[in-house]
């Protein structure tokens, strides 16, 4: 059995998993002092449709790894009826428990602004240590 990250360390996996594949302007939220709901947010940009799945997949893969999958996603919508392409994802949320990943393209992310709403939260530095 894999022992349970603490949620900071859990925050930090999901971030750099999401650079590794390439996700603009990743940015960890500290919500512990602010919010009851959750310890952390994890915010990304992905470029298209393909790199917001890929990037799905690859934080799920990461987090399962350790043990800490994902309880529930939401955002990938099912395909319009007699549709031979799915529809377009703009925001997909990882909901983990203790961390939720945002992982947006650019226009959902400018609309919602998730930034600016927890504007009075600290930021974690994705730097090595």
């Amino acid at each position: 059995m894999v022992a349970s990250l603490d949620s900071r360390l859990k925050a930090v996996l999901a971030a750099r998993a999401a650079l590794e594949k390439q996700a603009e302007d990743v940015l960890v939220i500290d919500l512990r002092a602010l919010s009851s709901v959750t310890d952390f947010f994890v915010i990304c940009t992905g470029t298209s449709t393909r790199h917001l799945d890929a990037l799905k997949d690859h934080l799920e893969a990461q987090l399962e790894q350790q043990g800490q999958p994902p309880w529930h996603v939401e955002g990938p919508g099912p395909e319009p009826h007699g549709s031979a392409h799915p529809a377009a994802w703009h925001w997909i949320l990882m909901d983990c428990g203790d961390i939720v990943v945002h992982l947006f393209d650019a226009p959902a992310r400018t609309f919602y602004q998730l930034e600016r709403l927890w504007a009075d939260a600290p930021r974690l530095s994705l730097q090595a240590g």
